[in-house]
Formats: C-alpha cells, sequence, structure tokens
C-alpha cells in the first residue's frame, strides 16, 4: 500500500473505534457518536491552527480520546488520588488502542511510537507532538466544551474557574495562546470576561 493508503486505512480504523461509542452527543442538528465528534472536532482544529501537520501528528490528534468510554472515571476510587490514577490509566489505554490500529494499518514503528508519546501525554512541552496534541486539545475544549462545562458546574465561584483557565492557558504554547487570542476560534460569550481576566494576570 501507498503511505496514503495506509493513512487512510488508519484514519478509518480510528474512526470506526470510535463510532462504537455508545454515548451520543447532538451538534448542528445531527446526533453522533461522542468521542467520534471529538475526534472530528480535533481534526478540525489540527486543520486550522497547524496544517503542514505531518501524518504521525494527524493520527495523534484523531486518536487523542479513542475509546474513552471503556475507561469511565467511575472505575477509579473517588477523590484527588483516584483521578490521578484514572487519567494515567487512561492515558496508557488510548497510547495502546492507538497504536494497536496503526501496526494493524501496516505503519513502521516510528510512527507508531511517535503517536504513542503524544497520545500518552508524554514530554509536555519538550515534545512537539505531544505539545501539539495538548494545544489542540485545549483550543477544542475552550471553543467547543468549556461552556457546557461551567454550565454543569454551577457550584464554581470565579476564583475556582480563573484557576481552571490559567491551569490550561499554562499547558498551551505562545502560539496557541495567540491563536485562541485572535480570533480564530469561538470563544464562549458569557465566559469572555472570565477568560480576559484570567489571562491578562489581573
Amino acid at each position: 500500500m501507498s503511505d496514503e493508503e495506509i493513512f487512510k486505512k488508519a484514519a478509518a480504523l480510528i474512526d470506526a473505534a470510535n463510532a462504537e461509542d455508545p454515548n451520543h452527543e447532538t451538534a448542528d442538528g445531527k446526533s453522533w457518536p461522542k468521542e467520534l465528534l471529538y475526534s472530528q472536532r480535533m481534526t478540525d482544529m489540527l486543520q486550522r491552527y497547524s496544517p503542514q501537520a505531518d501524518e504521525a501528528q494527524r493520527l495523534a490528534i484523531r486518536a487523542q480520546h479513542i475509546q474513552r468510554w471503556k475507561s469511565p472515571r467511575s472505575d477509579f476510587p473517588e477523590g484527588r488520588q483516584g483521578y490521578l490514577q484514572w487519567r494515567t490509566g487512561l492515558y496508557r489505554f488510548h497510547a495502546e488502542t492507538a497504536a494497536r490500529l496503526l501496526v494493524e494499518a501496516g505503519y513502521a514503528d516510528e510512527v507508531v511510537e511517535r503517536v504513542q508519546q503524544a497520545v500518552g501525554k508524554r514530554a509536555l512541552k519538550v515534545n512537539k507532538d505531544t505539545q501539539l496534541l495538548e494545544d489542540v486539545t485545549d483550543l477544542v475544549f475552550i471553543e467547543h466544551y468549556m461552556l457546557a462545562f461551567a454550565q454543569k458546574h454551577p457550584e464554581y465561584d470565579e476564583a475556582k474557574w480563573l484557576d481552571i483557565v490559567r491551569k490550561t492557558w499554562k499547558k498551551m504554547s505562545e502560539e496557541a495562546r495567540q491563536f485562541a487570542l485572535s480570533g480564530k476560534i469561538r470563544l464562549p460569550e458569557p465566559l469572555l470576561p472570565l477568560i480576559q481576566k484570567a489571562v491578562s494576570g489581573d
């Protein structure tokens, strides 16, 4: 197979895996498997933010939440320790699942390893693939999910929200921060004053 055919096969395998999600979400009047929609939003954001991304980066972005529902938060203890165990296990699960599908598609070890490193969230700020995935993740969160998250947590006060926005901002590269503030993504209008306050350092 050609490189293009291998990429298309890998992308199709990732999409098919995410299409199995029993949880659905409505967007643009259509019901989507939740993680398939998320994967599509990640892919679209990458095209807007970094259209020159190579195959390994595009595959990592697509596989960021692959079959996430198979490792639910409820399987782990409550509290911060349980949360950290869940996140660590989730990163490993995503990385291993993505790697298995890339091998099935016919990718060589080098690409598989790069995707595993990025999806496993290894070496943030050092590994360019991991940082790109983090940037796109945060941009997608701000544009598509931050407002819904806020509506689910009306108990959070302003200080809590400033902390959430600042932690998100801290993980992003300077390029992603500039992209977010340049009008190239849709910022959640009700949260605009909070976002501006958080990133201005006031």
